[in-house]
């Protein structure tokens, strides 16, 4: 029995081990799970740089010229100059075909 023991012992610490390696803190679900939350959140940076990138240009766009600025004060705002007409458009209900009353 005594010439076993070695074996059994130097057995469950490989054991220990292995079950450490792929169950415990810092093991492969672990990085598994961190590899996934860091692929998610690149991407979420990549989409939130692309708005920046928008947003730069954007910026860039109303510093240089005073009609980029009136574009978006008519887009936006609804804004007119004196002297012109505005006309807004509402889209409605189509009206009703009409009938013939006379009964005829």
């Amino acid at each position: 029995m005594r010439r076993w023991l070695p074996h059994v012992v130097l057995a469950l610490v490989a054991f220990a081990l292995l079950w450490q390696l792929e169950r415990g803190e810092g093991g492969r679900g672990q990085l598994a799970e961190l590899q996934a939350r860091v692929a998610a959140q690149q991407a979420e940076n990549a989409r939130l740089e692309q708005r920046n990138q928008a947003l730069a240009a954007d910026v860039a766009e109303l510093k240089s010229g005073e009609a980029a600025v009136e574009d978006r004060a008519r887009a936006e705002l609804g804004m007119i100059k004196p002297g012109e007409t505005f006309y807004r458009v509402v889209e409605g209900e189509k009206p009703a075909p009409a009938t013939d009353e006379s009964g005829g």
